[in-house]
């Protein structure tokens, strides 16, 4: 039999683009505060002090929250688009898993590289490497993408590659359930409730890719429902109701994990809607959503050529500077575009083809809907 990779309809998941975007947006905003860095110390690290911080604050302060919401729109897509597959076994595990490692393998490798490059250089000149240690145990489990799967990683080379390393092994959980156990959402729910209170990496990735998958079933289950317009307008309401609530009674220090994790799924169900959007629109959305991973494994690399270029010239990094700060978002953006046209692609087409057409599969097409998650 042969196995197929089907995407679903761009124009039912722009909303989830436009959200993956701010994701990344968010993460790349709250690590700019690593030009604060000499070595691996931070010096004078005063955010308020960072560009348009009184704009950006809720990136700067919060903006680890977005890998979570990274780790809720995977678990959306993976179960739009795979919880069927994989439980009537129409695709199989190596169809499967060559589909989401040819996607992330590639751009991890090439970054793990460079930071493993550019680190020695760096301490050359600063008597010590620049944010993460390095530890070469590290280096050979990140190899197998596997170097953060213990309930206490430790950050080392290029260290957002962990949530994506946590979010590998996920995979395997939601295959082997899926395949072995059910595809019932009771499992959502009661995955949900267990993970949300282990209090490791591995159970706010579960918890946060299960919730988005409720998510997904629950926006299946609605499609073709005569309700649907009544679900989606008081879901609407409710998505709208708890940012204002928030702001109006400054409830921001009352807003715990599961209230994160209710309000995360009402989002992606209202998102995942058709959104009625021009076609050059739309494109854009897409091209947005694409580069996510890219700007997320690349703006490390990026800031690490960044600090040794002022190393060696022995100039401290202007990073309360306007202007610094729009070039570095600027070079980031576009070294994600360059990277995710010009190579994440070609890579992802040219795995796909090797190792899937052996396997009598048709080569699939590459899919730019993969998170980073990260």
């Amino acid at each position: 039999m042969h196995e197929t990779l089907t995407t679903p309809p761009a124009d039912k998941l722009l909303g989830l683009e436009a959200l993956r975007f701010i994701a990344a947006f968010d993460v790349l905003i709250w690590h700019y505060q690593h030009f604060a860095y000499v070595a691996d110390t931070p010096v004078h690290l005063v955010k308020a002090q960072f560009p348009f911080h009184d704009l950006l604050y809720p990136f700067y302060e919060a903006g680890g929250m977005g890998v979570w919401v990274f780790w809720c729109i995977s678990g959306f897509i993976f179960f739009w688009k795979y919880r069927d597959a994989i439980s009537d076994r129409s695709i199989g595990a190596w169809t499967f898993f060559v589909a989401r490692l040819s996607r992330l393998y590639p751009l991890h490798f090439v970054t793990l590289m460079m930071v493993a490059s550019l680190q020695p250089i760096y301490r050359h000149f600063q008597g010590g490497v620049f944010v993460y240690p390095i530890d070469m145990q590290k280096f050979v489990l990140q190899l197998f993408m596997a170097s953060d799967w213990s309930p206490h990683p430790r950050f080392s080379f290029n260290a957002p590659i962990w949530s994506v390393s946590v979010e590998v092994l996920v995979y395997v959980v939601f295959f082997l359930t899926l395949r072995f156990v059910t595809k019932s959402p009771l499992l959502n729910v009661i995955v949900v409730l267990v993970c949300a209170t282990m209090g490791s990496p591995i159970g706010y990735c579960l918890s946060c890719f299960y919730a988005g998958g409720l998510a997904a079933i629950g926006r299946q289950a609605v499609a073709r429902s005569q309700f649907r317009p009544l679900v989606e307008a008081t879901l609407w309401c409710a998505a709208v109701a708890g940012p204002v609530s928030i702001w109006m009674f400054g409830l921001q220090s009352r807003i715990d994990y599961c209230t994160f994790l209710l309000y995360t799924l009402i989002l992606l169900f209202c998102l995942s809607g058709r959104l009625p959007l021009s076609p050059p629109w739309q494109r854009l959305l897409q091209a947005a959503g694409s580069m996510t991973y890219s700007s997320y494994l690349l703006h490390f690399p990026i800031q690490l050529l960044i600090a040794l270029g002022f190393a060696i010239l022995q100039r401290p990094i202007p990073l309360t500077d306007d202007l610094f700060f729009a070039a570095f978002i600027a070079a980031t953006m576009l070294a994600a575009y360059v990277s995710y046209r010009t190579f994440e692609v070609p890579a992802q087409a040219l795995l796909r083809g090797l190792l899937l057409s052996k396997q009598g599969s048709p080569p699939a097409t590459p899919d730019p809907r993969s998170v980073p998650a990260r």
